[in-house]
Protein backbone atom coordinates (compact mmCIF):
# COMPACT_ATOMS: atom_id res chain seq x y z
CA UNK A 1 0.00 0.00 0.00
CA UNK A 2 1.39 3.58 -1.08
CA UNK A 3 -0.34 5.16 1.88
CA UNK A 4 0.69 3.04 4.85
CA UNK A 5 0.50 5.31 8.02
CA UNK A 6 4.18 5.54 9.82
CA UNK A 7 4.72 5.68 13.80
CA UNK A 8 7.87 7.61 13.92
CA UNK A 9 5.92 10.45 11.20
CA UNK A 10 2.96 10.19 13.99
CA UNK A 11 5.51 11.06 16.47
CA UNK A 12 7.17 13.65 14.52
CA UNK A 13 4.09 15.53 13.21
CA UNK A 14 2.57 15.51 17.10
CA UNK A 15 5.88 17.21 18.20
CA UNK A 16 5.32 19.81 15.45
CA UNK A 17 1.74 20.66 16.05
CA UNK A 18 2.20 21.39 19.71
CA UNK A 19 5.65 23.22 19.32
CA UNK A 20 3.58 25.36 17.01
CA UNK A 21 0.30 25.77 19.33
CA UNK A 22 2.56 26.40 22.29
CA UNK A 23 4.41 29.32 19.96
CA UNK A 24 0.75 30.45 19.53
CA UNK A 25 -0.45 29.96 22.91
CA UNK A 26 3.03 31.93 24.61
CA UNK A 27 2.14 35.20 22.14
CA UNK A 28 -1.79 35.68 22.82
CA UNK A 29 -0.90 35.72 26.27
CA UNK A 30 0.54 39.40 24.81
CA UNK A 31 -1.71 39.94 22.04
CA UNK A 32 -4.25 42.62 23.57
CA UNK A 33 -4.72 45.03 20.64
CA UNK A 34 -6.25 45.71 17.40
CA UNK A 35 -2.37 46.27 16.42
CA UNK A 36 -1.02 43.29 17.80
CA UNK A 37 -3.39 41.18 16.71
CA UNK A 38 -3.85 42.12 12.94
CA UNK A 39 -0.17 43.49 12.33
CA UNK A 40 1.53 42.59 15.78
CA UNK A 41 2.55 45.52 16.43
CA UNK A 42 4.62 46.82 13.61
CA UNK A 43 7.66 45.30 15.57
CA UNK A 44 8.36 42.12 13.47
CA UNK A 45 12.59 42.75 13.08
CA UNK A 46 13.12 42.57 9.07
CA UNK A 47 15.31 39.21 9.05
CA UNK A 48 12.16 37.50 10.92
CA UNK A 49 10.16 39.23 8.58
CA UNK A 50 11.31 38.02 5.62
CA UNK A 51 11.86 34.54 6.37
CA UNK A 52 7.98 34.84 7.38
CA UNK A 53 7.54 36.27 4.01
CA UNK A 54 9.33 33.04 2.77
CA UNK A 55 6.90 31.07 5.01
CA UNK A 56 3.60 32.92 4.08
CA UNK A 57 4.56 32.20 0.38
CA UNK A 58 5.55 28.92 -0.12
CA UNK A 59 2.59 27.13 0.49
CA UNK A 60 0.94 23.77 -0.14
CA UNK A 61 1.05 24.63 -3.83
CA UNK A 62 4.69 25.44 -4.04
CA UNK A 63 5.69 22.33 -1.71
CA UNK A 64 3.31 19.77 -2.90
CA UNK A 65 2.01 21.26 -6.21
CA UNK A 66 5.02 22.37 -7.62
CA UNK A 67 7.21 19.19 -6.88
CA UNK A 68 4.00 16.57 -8.30
CA UNK A 69 4.12 18.65 -11.88
CA UNK A 70 7.72 18.69 -12.05
CA UNK A 71 7.50 14.81 -11.11
CA UNK A 72 4.92 14.39 -14.21
CA UNK A 73 5.59 16.74 -16.68
CA UNK A 74 9.10 17.99 -15.93
CA UNK A 75 10.00 21.42 -17.03
CA UNK A 76 6.66 22.39 -17.75
CA UNK A 77 6.26 22.37 -13.35
CA UNK A 78 9.56 24.25 -13.09
CA UNK A 79 7.36 27.25 -14.71
CA UNK A 80 5.33 27.82 -12.21
CA UNK A 81 8.20 28.95 -10.00
CA UNK A 82 9.62 30.95 -12.47
CA UNK A 83 6.36 33.09 -12.67
CA UNK A 84 5.81 32.90 -8.49
CA UNK A 85 9.45 34.43 -8.19
CA UNK A 86 9.37 36.73 -10.79
CA UNK A 87 6.03 38.52 -9.48
CA UNK A 88 8.73 39.59 -6.41
CA UNK A 89 10.36 41.91 -8.43
CA UNK A 90 6.89 43.86 -8.65
CA UNK A 91 6.92 43.33 -4.83
CA UNK A 92 10.04 44.59 -4.21
CA UNK A 93 10.59 47.81 -6.91
CA UNK A 94 7.21 48.99 -7.02
CA UNK A 95 4.90 48.10 -3.61
CA UNK A 96 6.84 47.04 -0.67
CA UNK A 97 7.98 50.62 0.72
CA UNK A 98 4.78 52.82 -0.21
CA UNK A 99 2.71 50.34 0.76
CA UNK A 100 4.09 50.37 4.21
CA UNK A 101 4.06 54.14 4.03
CA UNK A 102 -0.29 54.28 3.26
CA UNK A 103 -1.45 51.32 5.37
CA UNK A 104 -2.06 50.15 9.25
CA UNK A 105 -3.44 47.02 8.77
CA UNK A 106 -5.20 46.14 5.34
CA UNK A 107 -4.99 46.18 1.61
CA UNK A 108 -7.93 48.70 1.86
CA UNK A 109 -6.19 50.62 4.39
CA UNK A 110 -3.97 51.04 1.20
CA UNK A 111 -6.19 51.86 -1.85
CA UNK A 112 -8.46 54.55 0.69
CA UNK A 113 -5.47 56.26 2.13
CA UNK A 114 -6.41 59.70 0.13
CA UNK A 115 -9.74 59.56 -0.23
CA UNK A 116 -11.40 57.95 2.84
CA UNK A 117 -14.09 56.35 0.96
CA UNK A 118 -16.79 53.82 2.96
CA UNK A 119 -17.06 51.97 -1.24
CA UNK A 120 -13.25 51.85 -1.32
CA UNK A 121 -13.32 49.74 1.83
CA UNK A 122 -16.15 47.59 1.08
CA UNK A 123 -14.77 46.66 -2.27
CA UNK A 124 -11.28 45.99 -1.14
CA UNK A 125 -12.84 43.75 1.44
CA UNK A 126 -14.77 41.46 -0.68
CA UNK A 127 -11.60 41.06 -2.88
CA UNK A 128 -9.77 40.19 0.34
CA UNK A 129 -12.07 37.68 1.29
CA UNK A 130 -12.59 36.16 -2.33
CA UNK A 131 -9.11 35.76 -3.23
CA UNK A 132 -8.56 34.67 0.38
CA UNK A 133 -10.86 32.19 0.04
CA UNK A 134 -9.86 30.85 -3.83
CA UNK A 135 -5.74 30.57 -1.77
CA UNK A 136 -7.73 28.34 0.87
CA UNK A 137 -8.84 26.07 -0.86
CA UNK A 138 -5.59 24.69 -2.48
CA UNK A 139 -4.29 24.62 1.03
CA UNK A 140 -6.85 22.41 2.72
CA UNK A 141 -6.11 20.07 -0.18
CA UNK A 142 -2.39 19.90 0.76
CA UNK A 143 -3.44 19.26 4.16
CA UNK A 144 -5.70 16.37 3.31
CA UNK A 145 -3.28 14.92 1.50
CA UNK A 146 -0.53 14.89 4.19
CA UNK A 147 -2.39 13.68 6.39
CA UNK A 148 -3.56 10.49 4.52
CA UNK A 149 -0.29 8.74 4.58
CA UNK A 150 0.63 10.22 7.90
CA UNK A 151 -2.14 8.86 10.16
CA UNK A 152 -3.95 6.83 7.85
CA UNK A 153 -7.27 9.04 8.18
CA UNK A 154 -9.20 9.44 4.91
CA UNK A 155 -9.24 13.31 3.24
CA UNK A 156 -12.10 15.19 5.14
CA UNK A 157 -10.77 13.80 8.55
CA UNK A 158 -7.09 15.50 7.62
CA UNK A 159 -8.88 18.87 6.42
CA UNK A 160 -10.69 18.91 9.49
CA UNK A 161 -7.87 18.27 11.77
CA UNK A 162 -5.61 21.38 9.61
CA UNK A 163 -8.97 23.47 10.17
CA UNK A 164 -9.08 22.92 14.24
CA UNK A 165 -5.35 23.86 14.82
CA UNK A 166 -5.33 26.93 12.22
CA UNK A 167 -8.11 28.16 14.05
CA UNK A 168 -5.82 27.55 17.58
CA UNK A 169 -2.96 29.48 15.73
CA UNK A 170 -4.88 32.31 14.84
CA UNK A 171 -7.80 33.26 17.69
CA UNK A 172 -5.05 32.84 20.15
CA UNK A 173 -2.12 35.67 18.73
CA UNK A 174 -3.16 36.63 15.13
CA UNK A 175 -0.69 37.89 13.28
CA UNK A 176 2.51 37.42 16.18
CA UNK A 177 1.91 33.93 16.51
CA UNK A 178 1.24 33.64 12.51
CA UNK A 179 4.31 35.10 11.79
CA UNK A 180 6.61 33.04 14.19
CA UNK A 181 5.17 30.16 13.00
CA UNK A 182 5.61 31.05 9.76
CA UNK A 183 9.12 31.61 10.15
CA UNK A 184 9.57 28.59 11.42
CA UNK A 185 8.35 26.54 8.84
CA UNK A 186 10.07 28.43 6.51
CA UNK A 187 13.51 27.82 7.95
CA UNK A 188 12.74 24.25 8.38
CA UNK A 189 11.15 24.17 4.79
CA UNK A 190 14.90 25.05 3.56
CA UNK A 191 16.48 23.07 5.22
CA UNK A 192 14.83 19.96 4.91
CA UNK A 193 14.37 20.37 1.20
CA UNK A 194 18.04 21.01 1.21
CA UNK A 195 18.69 17.83 3.11
CA UNK A 196 16.16 15.86 0.59
CA UNK A 197 18.00 17.46 -2.35
CA UNK A 198 21.50 16.35 -1.21
CA UNK A 199 20.38 13.15 -0.36
CA UNK A 200 18.81 12.74 -4.05
CA UNK A 201 22.50 13.62 -5.94
CA UNK A 202 23.64 11.45 -3.27
CA UNK A 203 21.68 8.36 -4.71
CA UNK A 204 22.42 9.63 -8.30
CA UNK A 205 20.34 7.88 -11.51
CA UNK A 206 19.31 4.08 -11.86
CA UNK A 207 18.01 2.84 -15.40
CA UNK A 208 15.38 -0.04 -15.29
CA UNK A 209 14.21 -1.63 -18.31
CA UNK A 210 12.20 -3.74 -17.44
CA UNK A 211 8.66 -4.43 -18.30
CA UNK A 212 7.07 -4.73 -15.00
CA UNK A 213 8.50 -1.02 -14.30
CA UNK A 214 6.43 0.58 -17.12
CA UNK A 215 3.04 -2.06 -17.33
CA UNK A 216 -0.19 0.40 -17.16
CA UNK A 217 -2.13 0.81 -14.21
CA UNK A 218 -6.06 0.84 -14.04
CA UNK A 219 -8.29 2.67 -11.80
CA UNK A 220 -12.09 1.92 -11.76
CA UNK A 221 -14.87 4.00 -9.63
CA UNK A 222 -17.93 2.11 -10.33
CA UNK A 223 -21.63 3.78 -10.21
CA UNK A 224 -21.93 3.00 -6.75
CA UNK A 225 -18.75 4.17 -5.27
CA UNK A 226 -16.14 1.62 -4.94
CA UNK A 227 -13.10 1.62 -6.12
CA UNK A 228 -10.74 -1.17 -7.85
CA UNK A 229 -7.28 -1.05 -8.44
CA UNK A 230 -5.99 -2.98 -11.42
CA UNK A 231 -9.44 -4.54 -11.75
CA UNK A 232 -9.13 -5.46 -7.84
CA UNK A 233 -11.14 -4.13 -4.49
CA UNK A 234 -8.97 -1.42 -3.31
CA UNK A 235 -6.77 -2.60 0.11
CA UNK A 236 -4.10 -4.93 1.50
CA UNK A 237 -3.34 -8.90 1.28
CA UNK A 238 -3.50 -11.30 -1.51
CA UNK A 239 -6.43 -10.87 -3.74
CA UNK A 240 -6.73 -6.77 -2.84
CA UNK A 241 -5.27 -4.62 -6.16
CA UNK A 242 -3.09 -1.69 -5.08
CA UNK A 243 -1.07 0.81 -7.00
CA UNK A 244 2.14 0.24 -7.11
CA UNK A 245 4.89 3.61 -6.85
CA UNK A 246 6.33 4.51 -10.66
CA UNK A 247 8.85 6.76 -12.00
CA UNK A 248 12.01 5.69 -13.55
CA UNK A 249 14.95 5.96 -16.19
CA UNK A 250 14.52 3.39 -18.66
CA UNK A 251 17.77 4.14 -20.43
CA UNK A 252 21.17 5.97 -19.15
CA UNK A 253 23.59 7.52 -21.71
CA UNK A 254 26.43 5.51 -22.92
CA UNK A 255 24.79 2.17 -21.93
CA UNK A 256 25.02 2.23 -18.17
CA UNK A 257 22.95 1.09 -15.56
CA UNK A 258 23.69 3.81 -12.51
CA UNK A 259 26.00 6.58 -11.96
CA UNK A 260 26.57 6.53 -8.41
CA UNK A 261 26.49 10.76 -6.40
CA UNK A 262 26.79 13.49 -9.01
CA UNK A 263 26.63 16.99 -8.60
CA UNK A 264 23.49 19.39 -9.57
CA UNK A 265 25.49 20.32 -13.39
CA UNK A 266 25.91 16.56 -13.52
CA UNK A 267 22.24 15.23 -12.61
CA UNK A 268 20.57 18.28 -14.86
CA UNK A 269 23.23 16.82 -17.66
CA UNK A 270 22.25 13.41 -17.35
CA UNK A 271 18.72 13.64 -16.89
CA UNK A 272 18.62 15.58 -20.43
CA UNK A 273 20.92 12.78 -21.98
CA UNK A 274 18.54 10.01 -20.67
CA UNK A 275 15.54 8.42 -21.72
CA UNK A 276 12.49 8.74 -19.44
CA UNK A 277 9.41 7.15 -18.33
CA UNK A 278 6.72 10.28 -18.09
CA UNK A 279 2.61 8.85 -17.44
CA UNK A 280 -0.44 10.15 -18.94
CA UNK A 281 -4.19 9.15 -18.44
CA UNK A 282 -7.25 8.73 -19.35
CA UNK A 283 -10.63 8.20 -18.43
CA UNK A 284 -13.28 6.78 -19.68
CA UNK A 285 -17.34 6.34 -18.87
CA UNK A 286 -19.11 3.14 -19.50
CA UNK A 287 -23.00 2.78 -19.95
CA UNK A 288 -23.24 2.07 -16.38
CA UNK A 289 -21.73 5.30 -14.97
CA UNK A 290 -18.32 3.36 -14.23
CA UNK A 291 -15.20 5.90 -14.50
CA UNK A 292 -12.40 4.26 -15.92
CA UNK A 293 -8.79 6.04 -15.41
CA UNK A 294 -5.99 4.17 -17.15
CA UNK A 295 -2.65 5.84 -16.54
CA UNK A 296 -0.22 4.83 -19.12
CA UNK A 297 3.64 5.04 -19.28
CA UNK A 298 5.25 7.04 -21.92
CA UNK A 299 8.92 6.80 -22.69
CA UNK A 300 10.39 10.60 -23.35
CA UNK A 301 13.48 11.56 -24.23
CA UNK A 302 15.36 13.48 -21.31
CA UNK A 303 15.89 16.73 -23.29
CA UNK A 304 11.65 16.74 -23.79
CA UNK A 305 11.59 16.43 -20.15
CA UNK A 306 13.58 19.76 -19.50
CA UNK A 307 11.37 21.47 -21.95
CA UNK A 308 7.91 23.08 -21.92
CA UNK A 309 4.89 20.98 -23.23
CA UNK A 310 4.78 17.92 -21.19
CA UNK A 311 1.69 18.59 -19.40
CA UNK A 312 -2.01 19.35 -20.76
CA UNK A 313 -1.86 22.86 -19.58
CA UNK A 314 1.84 23.73 -21.91
CA UNK A 315 0.81 21.04 -24.38
CA UNK A 316 0.41 23.39 -26.82
CA UNK A 317 2.94 25.15 -26.35
CA UNK A 318 4.69 22.32 -29.28
CA UNK A 319 2.20 23.13 -31.56
CA UNK A 320 0.58 26.07 -33.30
CA UNK A 321 -2.27 26.37 -31.56
CA UNK A 322 -2.49 30.22 -31.02
CA UNK A 323 -4.81 29.68 -27.79
CA UNK A 324 -2.86 27.03 -25.85
CA UNK A 325 0.40 29.82 -26.18
CA UNK A 326 -2.29 32.93 -25.43
CA UNK A 327 -3.69 30.25 -22.56
CA UNK A 328 0.16 29.68 -20.94
CA UNK A 329 1.28 33.50 -21.40
CA UNK A 330 -1.94 34.35 -19.17
CA UNK A 331 -1.03 32.28 -16.62
CA UNK A 332 2.54 33.92 -16.52
CA UNK A 333 1.10 36.87 -16.47
CA UNK A 334 -1.11 36.43 -13.57
CA UNK A 335 1.24 34.70 -11.69
CA UNK A 336 3.95 37.82 -12.27
CA UNK A 337 1.07 40.38 -11.03
CA UNK A 338 -0.79 38.10 -8.55
CA UNK A 339 2.19 38.15 -5.85
CA UNK A 340 2.14 41.71 -5.46
CA UNK A 341 -1.83 41.59 -5.41
CA UNK A 342 -2.33 38.64 -2.78
CA UNK A 343 -3.71 40.08 0.31
CA UNK A 344 -1.53 37.43 2.74
CA UNK A 345 1.11 38.95 1.94
CA UNK A 346 0.63 42.48 1.21
CA UNK A 347 -0.60 42.61 5.11
CA UNK A 348 3.20 41.46 5.92
CA UNK A 349 4.43 45.04 5.29
CA UNK A 350 2.82 46.12 8.24
CA UNK A 351 4.64 44.18 10.49
CA UNK A 352 7.66 46.18 10.39
CA UNK A 353 8.23 49.24 11.67
CA UNK A 354 8.96 50.93 8.42
CA UNK A 355 9.58 51.34 4.67
CA UNK A 356 13.56 50.55 4.93
CA UNK A 357 12.40 47.15 7.37
CA UNK A 358 9.95 46.72 4.33
CA UNK A 359 12.37 46.88 1.76
CA UNK A 360 14.89 44.58 3.57
CA UNK A 361 11.94 41.80 4.78
CA UNK A 362 11.51 41.79 0.45
CA UNK A 363 15.48 40.76 -0.32
CA UNK A 364 15.51 38.50 2.40
CA UNK A 365 12.08 36.77 1.11
CA UNK A 366 13.61 36.86 -2.65
CA UNK A 367 16.30 35.18 -1.40
CA UNK A 368 15.09 31.97 0.73
CA UNK A 369 11.98 31.71 -2.06
CA UNK A 370 14.65 31.44 -4.90
CA UNK A 371 16.85 29.29 -3.10
CA UNK A 372 13.55 26.88 -2.35
CA UNK A 373 12.30 26.77 -6.31
CA UNK A 374 15.92 25.70 -7.39
CA UNK A 375 15.36 23.05 -5.11
CA UNK A 376 11.95 22.00 -6.47
CA UNK A 377 13.56 21.25 -9.92
CA UNK A 378 15.99 18.73 -8.17
CA UNK A 379 13.24 17.23 -6.23
CA UNK A 380 10.86 16.84 -8.68
CA UNK A 381 13.20 15.34 -11.00
CA UNK A 382 14.30 13.35 -8.18
CA UNK A 383 10.98 11.85 -8.05
CA UNK A 384 10.21 11.74 -11.38
CA UNK A 385 13.30 9.29 -12.06
CA UNK A 386 13.84 7.47 -8.18
CA UNK A 387 10.34 5.40 -8.18
CA UNK A 388 8.11 7.39 -5.91
CA UNK A 389 5.36 8.60 -7.96
CA UNK A 390 1.90 7.93 -7.43
CA UNK A 391 -0.20 8.08 -10.55
CA UNK A 392 -3.06 9.19 -8.91
CA UNK A 393 -2.45 11.75 -6.99
CA UNK A 394 0.51 14.42 -8.36
CA UNK A 395 0.31 16.11 -4.67
CA UNK A 396 2.13 12.71 -2.73
CA UNK A 397 5.05 13.33 -4.74
CA UNK A 398 7.07 15.37 -2.06
CA UNK A 399 6.07 12.67 1.16
CA UNK A 400 7.05 9.74 -1.22
CA UNK A 401 9.84 11.26 -2.58
CA UNK A 402 11.43 11.41 1.14
CA UNK A 403 10.00 7.86 2.32
CA UNK A 404 12.17 6.16 0.01
CA UNK A 405 14.99 7.44 1.94
CA UNK A 406 13.63 6.22 5.01
CA UNK A 407 10.35 6.54 7.38
CA UNK A 408 12.48 9.38 9.30
CA UNK A 409 12.85 11.29 6.45
CA UNK A 410 9.53 10.70 5.25
CA UNK A 411 8.21 11.72 8.82
CA UNK A 412 10.16 15.13 8.52
CA UNK A 413 9.59 16.44 5.38
CA UNK A 414 5.44 15.56 5.87
CA UNK A 415 5.77 17.03 8.99
CA UNK A 416 7.34 20.32 7.35
CA UNK A 417 4.96 20.13 4.79
CA UNK A 418 2.24 20.15 7.33
CA UNK A 419 3.63 23.23 9.07
CA UNK A 420 3.84 24.70 5.60
CA UNK A 421 0.02 24.45 4.99
CA UNK A 422 -0.75 25.99 9.06
CA UNK A 423 1.64 29.12 8.23
CA UNK A 424 -0.17 30.04 4.46
CA UNK A 425 -3.22 29.27 5.78
CA UNK A 426 -3.07 31.46 9.53
CA UNK A 427 -1.50 34.15 7.24
CA UNK A 428 -4.74 33.89 4.84
CA UNK A 429 -7.30 33.71 7.74
CA UNK A 430 -5.29 36.87 9.43
CA UNK A 431 -6.15 38.69 6.20
CA UNK A 432 -9.86 37.56 5.71
CA UNK A 433 -10.55 38.53 9.40
CA UNK A 434 -8.90 41.77 8.93
CA UNK A 435 -10.89 42.70 6.28
CA UNK A 436 -14.33 41.73 8.30
CA UNK A 437 -13.31 43.69 10.83
CA UNK A 438 -11.46 46.75 9.65
CA UNK A 439 -12.68 47.43 6.45
CA UNK A 440 -16.34 46.36 6.38
CA UNK A 441 -17.71 46.78 10.15
CA UNK A 442 -15.08 49.82 11.28
CA UNK A 443 -14.46 50.74 7.60
CA UNK A 444 -17.94 50.67 5.94
CA UNK A 445 -20.24 50.26 8.38
CA UNK A 446 -18.73 52.85 10.86
CA UNK A 447 -19.15 50.89 13.86
CA UNK A 448 -17.81 51.80 16.96
CA UNK A 449 -15.73 49.14 18.89
CA UNK A 450 -12.89 48.94 21.38
CA UNK A 451 -9.95 47.26 20.61
CA UNK A 452 -10.71 44.56 22.94
CA UNK A 453 -14.18 44.38 20.86
CA UNK A 454 -12.25 44.57 17.54
CA UNK A 455 -9.81 41.28 18.57
CA UNK A 456 -12.88 39.38 19.52
CA UNK A 457 -14.28 39.88 16.54
CA UNK A 458 -11.06 39.42 14.87
CA UNK A 459 -11.24 35.99 16.21
CA UNK A 460 -15.13 35.26 15.54
CA UNK A 461 -14.40 35.93 11.64
CA UNK A 462 -11.29 33.71 11.99
CA UNK A 463 -12.97 30.82 13.37
CA UNK A 464 -15.79 31.28 10.16
CA UNK A 465 -13.55 31.28 7.32
CA UNK A 466 -11.38 28.73 8.93
CA UNK A 467 -15.07 26.36 8.84
CA UNK A 468 -15.58 27.34 4.97
CA UNK A 469 -11.63 26.39 4.07
CA UNK A 470 -12.19 23.28 5.77
CA UNK A 471 -15.58 22.67 3.61
CA UNK A 472 -14.23 23.81 0.53
CA UNK A 473 -10.84 21.21 1.09
CA UNK A 474 -12.99 18.52 1.32
CA UNK A 475 -14.97 19.47 -1.94
CA UNK A 476 -11.73 20.10 -4.25
CA UNK A 477 -9.98 16.71 -2.91
CA UNK A 478 -8.99 15.73 -6.26
CA UNK A 479 -7.46 19.08 -8.33
CA UNK A 480 -3.74 19.66 -8.36
CA UNK A 481 -3.06 22.19 -5.51
CA UNK A 482 -0.98 24.17 -7.79
CA UNK A 483 -3.44 25.02 -10.29
CA UNK A 484 -5.78 25.61 -8.04
CA UNK A 485 -3.15 28.53 -6.74
CA UNK A 486 -3.30 30.27 -10.74
CA UNK A 487 -7.24 31.14 -9.78
CA UNK A 488 -6.05 32.77 -6.69
CA UNK A 489 -3.21 34.53 -8.39
CA UNK A 490 -5.33 35.50 -11.27
CA UNK A 491 -8.57 37.17 -9.30
CA UNK A 492 -5.70 39.09 -7.22
CA UNK A 493 -3.64 40.20 -10.50
CA UNK A 494 -7.04 41.15 -11.72
CA UNK A 495 -8.97 42.76 -8.86
CA UNK A 496 -5.98 44.25 -6.75
CA UNK A 497 -2.81 45.39 -8.85
CA UNK A 498 -4.39 47.51 -11.19
CA UNK A 499 -6.10 49.58 -8.44
CA UNK A 500 -3.10 49.45 -5.96
CA UNK A 501 -0.49 50.26 -9.00
CA UNK A 502 -2.15 53.39 -10.59
CA UNK A 503 -3.10 54.71 -6.60
CA UNK A 504 0.67 55.02 -6.57
CA UNK A 505 1.84 56.44 -10.01
CA UNK A 506 -1.22 57.96 -11.43
CA UNK A 507 -2.00 61.51 -9.83
CA UNK A 508 -5.93 61.20 -11.32
CA UNK A 509 -7.13 58.28 -10.19
CA UNK A 510 -10.18 58.85 -8.42
CA UNK A 511 -11.77 57.02 -5.70
CA UNK A 512 -14.71 56.07 -8.04
CA UNK A 513 -12.06 54.86 -10.88
CA UNK A 514 -10.89 52.41 -7.61
CA UNK A 515 -14.04 51.05 -7.08
CA UNK A 516 -15.36 49.95 -10.38
CA UNK A 517 -11.68 48.91 -11.54
CA UNK A 518 -11.52 46.18 -8.28
CA UNK A 519 -15.30 44.71 -9.07
CA UNK A 520 -14.77 44.43 -12.90
CA UNK A 521 -11.60 42.73 -12.19
CA UNK A 522 -12.66 40.54 -9.73
CA UNK A 523 -15.64 39.43 -11.50
CA UNK A 524 -14.69 39.44 -14.65
CA UNK A 525 -11.62 36.75 -13.49
CA UNK A 526 -14.18 34.57 -11.46
CA UNK A 527 -16.63 34.69 -14.44
CA UNK A 528 -13.88 33.10 -17.03
CA UNK A 529 -13.00 30.90 -14.35
CA UNK A 530 -16.31 29.48 -13.78
CA UNK A 531 -16.71 29.42 -17.34
CA UNK A 532 -13.38 28.17 -18.49
CA UNK A 533 -13.11 24.92 -20.05
CA UNK A 534 -10.41 23.31 -17.02
CA UNK A 535 -13.51 23.73 -14.68
CA UNK A 536 -16.33 22.52 -17.01
CA UNK A 537 -14.01 19.25 -16.92
CA UNK A 538 -12.61 19.03 -13.49
CA UNK A 539 -15.43 20.50 -11.64
CA UNK A 540 -18.74 20.59 -13.36
CA UNK A 541 -17.72 16.76 -14.92
CA UNK A 542 -19.04 19.07 -18.36
CA UNK A 543 -17.28 18.30 -21.55
CA UNK A 544 -14.64 21.25 -21.95
CA UNK A 545 -15.69 21.73 -25.26
CA UNK A 546 -18.63 23.12 -24.19
CA UNK A 547 -16.70 26.07 -21.89
CA UNK A 548 -17.47 29.55 -24.16
CA UNK A 549 -14.26 31.01 -23.44
CA UNK A 550 -11.57 30.55 -25.52
CA UNK A 551 -8.92 29.32 -22.74
CA UNK A 552 -8.85 28.61 -19.38
CA UNK A 553 -6.43 31.43 -17.59
CA UNK A 554 -8.03 34.59 -17.61
CA UNK A 555 -4.97 37.03 -16.83
CA UNK A 556 -4.29 38.33 -20.08
CA UNK A 557 -7.82 39.89 -20.55
CA UNK A 558 -8.96 40.48 -17.33
CA UNK A 559 -5.52 42.25 -15.99
CA UNK A 560 -5.77 44.74 -19.28
CA UNK A 561 -9.51 45.58 -18.69
CA UNK A 562 -9.40 46.20 -15.17
CA UNK A 563 -6.59 48.92 -15.79
CA UNK A 564 -8.33 50.12 -18.73
CA UNK A 565 -11.56 50.38 -16.31
CA UNK A 566 -10.25 52.16 -14.36
CA UNK A 567 -8.65 54.83 -16.56
CA UNK A 568 -11.81 55.76 -18.32
CA UNK A 569 -13.56 55.75 -14.82
CA UNK A 570 -11.14 58.24 -13.42
CA UNK A 571 -11.14 60.43 -16.41
CA UNK A 572 -15.22 60.51 -16.51
CA UNK A 573 -15.51 61.22 -12.83
CA UNK A 574 -13.66 64.61 -11.34
CA UNK A 575 -11.36 64.14 -8.11
CA UNK A 576 -12.56 66.26 -5.42
CA UNK A 577 -9.57 66.34 -2.96
CA UNK A 578 -12.60 67.19 -0.15
CA UNK A 579 -14.12 64.34 -0.37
Amino acid sequence: MIHDPSRIAVVVFALFVLFTLGISFYLGRRTRTASGYFAAGGHVPWFVNGVAFAGDYLSAASFLGICGMIAFYGYDGFLYSIGYLAGWVVALFVIAEPLKRLGKYTFADALDNKFQSRGIKLMAAISTLVVSVFYLIPQMVGAGVLIKPLLGFPHWAGVLMVGAVVILIVATAGMASTTYVQFFKGSLLLIFSAGLTVMILNRGLKADPSPEASAPQTITVTADGKKLVNGKPQGHGEGQGDLRQVGHVRQLPGGVTETGPVGPVEFLNTVRESEIVLWSSKTATDAEGNKTTTYSPKPTSGADVLRPGNSPTFAGLKSADLTAKLNFLSLMLALFCGTASLPHILIRYYTVKDAAAARKSTVVGIAAIGCFYVLTLFMGLGAMTGGTIDVSNSNMTAPLLAKSFGELPFALISAVAFTTVLGTVSGLIVAASGAVVHDVMTGFLKLEMSDSAKVRVGKLAAVCVGLVAVCLGIVFERMNVNYLVGWAFSVAASANLPALVMLLFWKRTTKEGIIVSVFAGMMTSLGWILLSGDTFKDVYGISADRSPVPFSQPGLVTIPLSFAVLVVVSLLTKRNPQR
